[in-house]
């Protein structure tokens, strides 16, 4: 049986990964900002362009878009998920350079 410490501290622990610091609610996703929505919509455009110097302008635009996002959570995001998150994604992007 947990005991009502280990909750508390459970909970603790929860609120300070995943509570919005400005608004006190719990914020693990949000709705795309305009950088996510510039990556979202390369993507769908990707399925239509599969070739060529378009889709070159369209694998960087999503990149620097995905990159724009990426850093912009790290450092704004509203809580250390949000932050943790764009840092991961700016790591897979900065590796995926080098590959």
């Amino acid at each position: 049986m947990i005991s009502t410490i280990g909750k508390h501290r459970a909970m603790r622990v929860f609120d300070w990964w995943f509570r919005d610091r400005r608004t006190g609610r719990i914020t693990i996703a949000q709705l795309p900002n305009v950088p996510l929505w510039i990556f979202v919509a390369t993507v769908v455009l990707r399925a239509f362009v599969t070739s060529g110097t378009p889709r070159t302008l369209l694998d960087g635009i999503a990149g620097v878009a995905l990159g724009w996002w990426a850093l912009d959570e790290v450092l704004r995001g509203v809580n250390p998920w949000r932050r943790l998150l764009g840092l991961a994604v700016g790591v897979t992007l900065v590796t995926g350079l080098f590959r």
